[in-house]
């Protein structure tokens, strides 16, 4: 019989819920997310070192923000192509001027 355990700290969270209204989330809602679950900066930290852990943190965020919007305009000239090549240039244009 095969036995599986894995021993979590009590003060951990195992799930995180986030919802929009309308709308997807942004590159800038994302990009923070992702960086919190990359790095967290204890409260204990001596205050120069919490500061500049924030600071490479904040870093981090908009490098993110930069490369992911990078993406979603990638992404989209990919669709509009798909769609021109589809024959639907009209449609093509308006994902365009996304």
């Amino acid at each position: 019989m095969f036995e599986f355990s894995v021993n979590m700290p009590k003060d951990s969270v195992l799930v995180d819920v986030k919802t929009t209204n309308k709308r997807g989330f942004t590159p800038e809602e994302i990009a923070k997310d992702c960086v919190d679950k990359i790095m967290t900066v204890s409260n204990n930290a001596h205050p120069a070192i919490r500061e500049q852990a924030n600071a490479f943190k904040n870093s981090m965020e908009n490098v993110i923000v930069d490369h992911m919007k990078q993406a979603i305009s990638s992404d989209r000239t990919t669709v509009y192509n798909a769609l021109i090549d589809a024959g639907h240039p009209k449609l093509a244009e308006l994902i365009r001027r996304l």
